[in-house]
């Protein structure tokens, strides 16, 4: 048991530091001089004094004296866009969004390194337990650390600083000189383009639904977790007022309902089979409440994107309803989706930020 406390008070010291060397700073890229592209094999690590100017306080404490940055108050932690993480000393690459998971823990986790890439492990005993800390090749930068109690099919979580990691889109990887890491998003279709109204795909592979079902903070720790869920994010929709407020939608006279954005792959988990889990965290008997929340904006609704979630959501509403399962009967609405509009910041993973907070979400056989 001693032990164990031991252990807890190392990491509250961990977590200390990583405030102390974040507080107050911004990240920004090292100067042009000390990045190279896929192409530049003849990399030169800069002296010490060269990477004090040109990386900021944060970058530096991290990669060149092994310090961590706060959990949750970093650049790449929700970062959920496509295209690869390069050292930000070298400019090497090493990580893939494909390979990116939500890992709760408040830093950037991937599954493995990119393919056909070499990052250093190495013993640490730091604070007295061992951990195995990784390091990029040429630069030999501090990058993190890697557990093994990640997802399939590694196992692995590479738990990465976002301070040591420079972030290169998609749309740019070709011009950065890294087009030869292109070819799984091109596989993916991760590419971007402008989603029509009429239609819920953004890219291949990728489907978009939006559903209201109580307070969007519980609804979006649920969905997060379900395997085939690639990004959340919480907000407003249904209503008529543009751009509104978390105030204005609380005093029910926009319309909008509280309301979650999922993107998700089909190819992992159809739209009926989310809509099962949709019904199965909510009462979609009471109208225009979830329990203690009480108002239009909690309302119990389907906004679809085209004639096929229409379809799909009156079959299994119509199921459940003749199920007799509910005991009363459905009053969910299904509307033709409206624009979706981003609920401020501070809602969006609001429980993986305040763990604890308020929750009344649940899946119930």
């Amino acid at each position: 048991m001693k032990t164990f406390w031991i252990f807890l008070c190392l990491l509250a010291v961990v977590f200390l530091l990583g405030n102390f060397w974040g507080k107050g700073q911004h990240r920004s890229v090292a100067a042009t001089g000390n990045n190279m592209n896929a192409s530049n094999e003849n990399f030169t690590k800069p002296s010490d004094e060269q990477l004090k100017k040109t990386l900021d306080p944060l970058q530096y404490a991290v990669t060149q004296k092994e310090k961590t940055e706060p959990a949750f108050h970093n650049e790449y932690w929700d970062n959920h866009q496509p295209g690869i993480y390069v050292d930000v000393v070298s400019g090497e690459p090493l990580f893939s969004s494909l390979d990116k998971f939500e890992s709760g823990t408040g830093w950037p986790s991937f599954t493995r390194p990119l393919p056909s890439v070499a990052v250093v492990e190495k013993k640490d005993s730091t604070f007295g337990f061992s951990r195995t800390e990784v390091r990029s090749k040429k630069a030999d930068s501090h990058l993190g650390h890697v557990f093994d109690d990640g997802p399939q099919p590694t196992g692995q979580r590479y738990c990465m600083n976002s301070a040591a990691l420079r972030f290169v889109p998609v749309e740019t990887m070709e011009k950065e000189g890294y087009g030869k890491f292109m070819e799984p998003f091109i596989k993916a279709g991760l590419i971007k383009v402008k989603a029509s109204d009429e239609s819920a795909k953004g890219t291949p592979g990728r489907e978009t639904a939006v559903l209201a079902g109580g307070c969007f903070w519980g609804m979006e720790e649920v969905l997060r977790k379900i395997p085939g869920v690639i990004e959340t994010s919480v907000g407003y929709s249904g209503g008529k007022v543009a751009n509104p407020s978390y105030r204005q939608v609380c005093s029910g006279d926009t319309g909008h309902a509280e309301a979650i954005q999922i993107i998700f792959d089909p190819a992992k988990i159809s739209y009926e089979q989310l809509l099962g889990y949709f019904f199965r965290m909510h009462d979609p008997t009471t109208r225009n409440r979830q329990h203690n929340d009480v108002g239009t904006q909690y309302r119990s609704a389907i906004f679809y994107k085209n004639e096929d979630q229409k379809k799909t959501a009156e079959r299994v509403k119509e199921r459940l309803n003749q199920s007799g399962k509910f005991g009363k009967p459905l009053v969910t609405e299904i509307a033709k989706a409206s624009e979706f509009y981003p609920a401020e910041e501070y809602h969006q993973n609001y429980l993986v930020k305040n763990p604890g907070g308020y929750n009344c979400h649940v899946l119930r056989d």
